[in-house]
């Protein structure tokens, strides 16, 4: 007896189960709930939506010299189009900014060849981000050296300070971070209680308070013939801060470890540091990705307190920009930008730590 003349032959999915109208069925419509919810959005959205794209578009002015150029109607994008250099480079020279946008060329080069899988030499090109990169961008940008002009660190602002801050404080944090997370779980009672307290520390009070005292406590523990750049030491106080966070986030990756890993190195007679540095470090980061790019996102937004020890970041620069008299009454437009720039560099970090995950797990 054959079985395959009892087969019934293959058939198309009906149409309301395949394609866009079964999504739609699906994730819009699955019930009475959720059809009501839908079509609630879809309401607000038609009261929100064209009013919106009437005003940042269709009467919109996009050029201009001064408020008076735009109408009441629209968004007045001029305010943003004449001053986007100074919210780019701050006051940097502007016979200089071709340095400025060499660091932002080095930095899109850096991102891409690390992102593509095809790109050779990732290993070599990590290697110069995380230790050359930053000093061969603060030579750039500051000069004194090999005949660039020296431009002082109070000229710098804009897009270009919050992505140097936001860098350094990344890339300096990770290691130190790991060390005191390392210490922290160590065997050894005073390196235990020196990180515990060190994180602690930190780790109670804002960044806030922090910035201020680097700003105005720091110089006092230092000889008076010893100068600190109002910068440099910005930078010191957000590294040492960021570091106690990271801190915790890579302990709990190693708490995640199972024991046997740590068995497994001291039973092949590998040191302590060789059994990190080899077996546990690579798979405790591997779990903490999320944590650390949500730090790192954090620290990004929180470059804009900066502006209490005098630094013009991207967000005070425009502020500054909201108390020109010609541009008066432009604070939407120019928060609005703000907003942008910040949300493109932060889902752009959080899509790129997504995909590192994916590559990871394979």
């Amino acid at each position: 007896m054959s079985h395959d003349s009892n087969m019934i032959p293959a058939r198309e999915p009906p149409a309301t189960a395949v394609g866009v109208l079964a999504w739609v069925k699906i994730n819009l419509f699955a019930n009475p709930l959720s059809a009501l919810t839908t079509l609630l959005i879809a309401y607000g959205l038609y009261l929100l939506v064209p009013p919106l794209v009437q005003w940042a578009f269709i009467e919109a002015t996009w050029f201009g010299t001064d408020s008076t150029a735009c109408s009441s109607d629209g968004a007045c994008w001029a305010f943003i189009t004449a001053r986007l250099d100074q919210f780019i480079y701050g006051f940097y020279p502007e016979e200089q900014q071709w340095r400025a946008d060499l660091f932002f060329a080095q930095l899109a080069l850096l991102i891409a060849w690390l992102s593509f899988k095809v790109t050779p030499g990732k290993k070599w090109v990590l290697g110069y981000s995380l230790v050359l990169m930053p000093v061969v961008s603060w030579f750039l940008l500051y000069g004194d050296l090999l005949g660039l002009e020296k431009v002082e660190t109070h000229q710098w602002g804009g897009v270009m300070l919050t992505l140097l801050l936001a860098l350094c404080g990344m890339i300096a944090s990770l290691p130190f971070g790991v060390l005191l997370a390392l210490g922290r779980r160590s065997n050894m009672p005073v390196i235990r209680s020196l990180c515990t307290g060190y994180i602690e520390l930190w780790r109670g009070v804002p960044l806030i308070t922090v910035l201020f005292m680097a700003s105005v406590m720091l110089p006092l523990f230092v000889p008076e013939e010893v100068v600190f750049d109002k910068l440099l030491r910005a930078l010191i106080g957000i590294i040492l801060f960021q570091a106690a966070y990271m801190a915790e986030v890579v302990r709990g990756g190693l708490q995640a470890i199972p024991k046997g890993q740590f068995e497994a190195f001291n039973s092949l007679g590998l040191s302590y540091w060789q059994g990190m540095i080899m077996i546990i470090l690579p798979q405790a980061m591997r779990l903490v990705i999320p944590g650390v790019v949500n730090t790192f996102i954090a620290l990004f937004k929180d470059t804009s307190l900066v502006l209490v020890i005098g630094l013009f970041d991207l967000l005070a620069i425009i502020q500054a920009g909201l108390n020109d008299p010609a541009w008066l009454g432009n604070s939407i437009e120019g928060y609005l930008f703000a907003g942008l720039v910040f949300w493109v560099f932060c889902f752009g970090i959080s899509k790129y730590s997504q995909r590192l995950e994916q590559q990871l797990q394979r």
